[in-house]
């Protein structure tokens, strides 16, 4: 596999990562605390662990559809860049319990931040961060979101299940 160098140095793609990552952690803090530190952990780290699982799937071969990052071989930084995830995850379960997106309302929020996702993966692309190749497009994205956050919201909801009715309950 040849190794195809898109950029060098500290560029637009590793500022896209750290403004994503400060943007979306710093507000965390002044918002009022809905979780436990179990369920802040779970939700953050299931972000990383759906960004590593499934960009690894797609971006190796025998898929090879894009790569991420300043070129085609794994970097430090590619490592770093899975963080930008973590606060997704724990924002998707925030607006969820918040607003109560419960019964019917949750395929509009799922479809939702499919769509939010889309347009996150497009600035990505944007700035560097992704580099599609061998046909791939980022409209081939939306399933794997739906998916994605299909399974993160049923992880959630059976995780956490005893804790959400003890909250409303007692």
């Amino acid at each position: 596999m040849e190794n195809i160098i898109y950029d060098t140095g500290f560029s637009g793609n590793e500022w896209f990562v750290l403004g994503i990552i400060a943007a979306a952690l710093i507000p965390i803090w002044f918002f009022p605390r809905r979780f436990s530190p179990l369920q802040i952990t779970f939700n953050m780290l299931i972000g990383i662990a759906f960004g590593l699982i499934f960009d690894h799937t797609i971006e190796i071969p025998p898929f090879d559809l894009y790569d991420l990052g300043d070129q085609t071989k794994f970097q430090l930084f590619d490592l770093f860049s899975y963080t930008m995830y973590a606060p997704f995850g724990y924002w998707y379960i925030y607006g969820y319990e918040r607003l109560r997106m419960y019964e019917w309302m949750t395929i509009p929020y799922i479809l939702f931040w499919a769509g939010l996702s889309l347009c996150f993966e497009w600035l990505g692309d944007y700035a560097g961060v992704f580099h599609y190749k061998n046909g791939y497009q980022l409209i081939y994205s939306l399933p794997v979101y739906l998916i994605l956050l299909s399974i993160h919201l049923m992880m959630y909801r059976h995780a956490f299940a005893y804790t959400r009715w003890r909250k409303s309950h007692g």
